[in-house]
């Protein structure tokens, strides 16, 4: 799961019966489900509720409004902690190492027909539910673009990216080429997805040419 904004994380709890994990394990994978299934206008809460095999309520103690929950669930899928680096990596260990690091668990995921129809649902709902992309965004894209960009400016300290690139432009560009090749009629499989990766991020010069 992702770690509580700070700006937006909740109050400490006070005394009283302790959360049981495996009710919201069930919740976040009736949320995902559902979302998955039906999208944002077919995950209600009281659906999910149901699926989950708890009350409405249990479901509101947790979570004030349902773009928060499917938020959570969402990440629950793309929970990529060990594939990201942390700042303190980005600024200790070299670019190529961090990539290859990463390529393996990246590709198997983008790879998955689990983060295809996650994508769709998500790029599906801009539209018709701009409180649910402005929650993803907000809470799942920026600290991974913060991520990027950090990884992207050690690069160009050590002479890889360009002095004079434009790292909102590169960051754009690396997102939506695996998004296109995701959306192909025939998708990569998993090594198809290295291959591509690793030839993406030399173009970015993330690795050696």
């Amino acid at each position: 799961m992702t770690e509580a904004n700070p700006d937006t994380a909740p109050a400490p709890r006070g005394r009283g019966r302790p959360r049981d994990p495996e009710v919201e394990d069930a919740i976040l994978r009736a949320a995902l489900e559902l979302f998955l299934e039906r999208g944002v206008d077919g995950a209600s809460i009281e659906q999910i509720a149901k699926r989950a095999g708890v009350g409405k309520l249990t479901v509101y103690r947790r979570w004030s409004t349902k773009e928060d929950l499917l938020v959570q669930a969402i990440e629950s899928l793309v929970n990529d902690e060990d594939r990201w680096p942390t700042n303190d990596e980005i600024e200790t260990v070299s670019p190529h190492e961090l990539i290859e690091r990463a390529l393996p668990s990246a590709a198997e995921a983008a790879a998955s027909p689990e983060f295809r129809a996650l994508v769709s649902r998500v790029l599906g709902s801009a539209v018709s539910n701009p409180a649910l992309l402005a929650t993803y965004w907000k809470h799942n894209i920026l600290p991974r673009r913060r991520l990027t960009s950090a990884l992207l400016e050690r690069a160009k300290a050590i002479g890889t990216v360009p002095e004079n690139a434009d790292l909102d432009v590169l960051t754009d560009m690396m997102a939506g080429a695996v998004t296109y090749r995701v959306f192909q009629p025939d998708p990569p499989d998993a090594a198809e997805m290295r291959r591509y990766l690793r030839a993406l991020y030399r173009q970015a010069g993330l690795l050696p040419r």
